[in-house]
């Protein structure tokens, strides 16, 4: 959530980012609210005092046994217009509140201004595709041949946009999973977490999904719960309403989840085999920061995320995304972006999010500085990484020409 002070002082920015991002908040509807909260909120403390100065006339007035029919009826009307007053300013709080939620983040400046991924800027690449002296298959061809899923008996199970890992092909997701976590917790010393993947709609707003994103979220209505669409949710808000040390930070965390999104935009798009899943694994990076410190770290966790793909010997691109392609909460992002030889194509399998104080404002998680002052942290996320396009582009760069497939060595130990 943005600052209304921030708002007030930079309205231009503000639009023009709404604007870039493709969203539709009224900031001069927020700034007519704001100057009538403010005006009534005057008004209320005029009054106050009004009364607190009376109230004060009172007893001297009994004690010199004065009449004070005048000033009780006074004082009962200050009362009144005070309840009154402070019922308006309870409603102009709540519906400013309420449009400050569609309020986005605030795009870095070194962002690429587009209306869509069209814009998105290529900024490198790591190894090279894979070459074959015959016809590469497809993750499914490949799982089909070796037995590594069951999308059909899964529909009857739940339906649609599920998959089965079977055999070889769980234990090959399994052993990612394990590889990644140790990866991160070895290398590079993040401290893992096992947290639920039920959250409140408080963590959800934390985050930034809510309320945007509501449609595409899973829902439990009885306690209003709602099913996690990454690991990000649980793991930021593992420090929500907290003030930490600055002797604390920087925090790494990183943890593996089931993510679970309904994918309400997905008409359209290519969600054949592991391409779009309802239900999917991940292991996610976390990170809590000093905001001088986040955007060094947003480009330690591209390295960290690139460790990955660089240990399974697997070629990618990194991109920046555009400002309407970013996400409502991010001031940047680095999207991974792996080559499947077999689909001809690449896959995004991580995004790497500076939110900067964005989601610390959301969900109050702030720390106290060397000189004793409260500032919010920013926070940072990415995959590292998301198993399904993973699997596609291993199943694919690593296919003999019998159809079977040899796994990187740094897998086989995991399995």
């Amino acid at each position: 959530m943005l600052d209304i002070k921030f708002i007030k002082e930079n309205v231009d920015t503000v639009k023009a980012a709404i604007k870039n991002k493709n969203e539709k908040a009224d900031i001069d509807l927020i700034l007519d609210l704001d100057e009538e909260r403010r005006k009534t909120q005057y008004k209320y403390d005029v009054l106050r005092a009004e009364q607190k100065k009376v109230s004060q006339l009172i007893p001297q007035l009994k004690q010199q046994k004065a009449d004070t029919t005048e000033i009780l009826a006074e004082m009962s009307k200050i009362s009144l217009d005070l309840k009154t007053i402070s019922s308006d300013l309870n409603d102009l709080n709540e519906k400013l509140d309420s449009l400050l939620q569609w309020v986005p983040n605030i795009p870095h400046q070194d962002v690429p201004v587009g209306k869509d991924e069209t814009s998105n800027k290529f900024l490198k690449e790591w190894g090279k595709k894979a070459e074959f002296n015959f016809k590469p298959l497809d993750h499914l061809a490949l799982s089909e041949k070796n037995n590594l899923l069951d999308l059909k008996r899964v529909t009857k199970i739940t339906g649609s946009g599920f998959v089965s890992y079977v055999g070889e092909g769980a234990a090959i997701e399994r052993a990612l999973i394990n590889f990644m976590l140790d990866f991160h917790i070895k290398k590079h010393n993040y401290l893992e977490l096992s947290l639920p993947v039920i959250v409140n709609r408080k963590s959800m707003y934390g985050t930034g999904q809510l309320p945007k994103l509501e449609e595409d979220m899973y829902l439990i209505k009885e306690e209003d719960f709602f099913l996690v669409p990454t690991a990000e949710v649980s793991i930021t808000n593992f420090h929500q309403n907290e003030i930490l040390s600055h002797k604390q930070l920087p925090l790494k965390y990183v943890s593996y989840s089931p993510c679970f999104r309904r994918e309400a935009g997905s008409y359209g798009k290519d969600t054949k085999g592991l391409q779009r899943l309802h239900q999917f694994n991940k292991v996610e990076m976390v990170r809590l920061v000093k905001p001088q410190e986040s955007y060094q770290t947003l480009e330690q966790m591209l390295i960290d995320a690139e460790d990955i793909l660089k240990a399974l010997g697997l070629h990618y691109r990194v991109v920046s995304l555009a400002t309407g392609d970013l996400s409502f909460a991010s001031a940047k992002t680095y999207d991974i972006e792996v080559w499947a030889p077999g689909s001809e194509k690449y896959f995004e399998v991580s995004s790497i999010s500076n939110f900067e104080d964005f989601q610390a404002r959301r969900a109050s998680i702030r720390f106290r500085d060397e000189n004793n002052k409260v500032k919010y942290v920013h926070t940072l996320n990415g995959s590292g990484l998301a198993t399904p396009r993973t699997m596609i582009a291993l199943l694919e760069t690593y296919q003999q020409k019998d159809g079977k497939i040899d796994l990187p060595e740094c897998l086989t130990s995991f399995i």
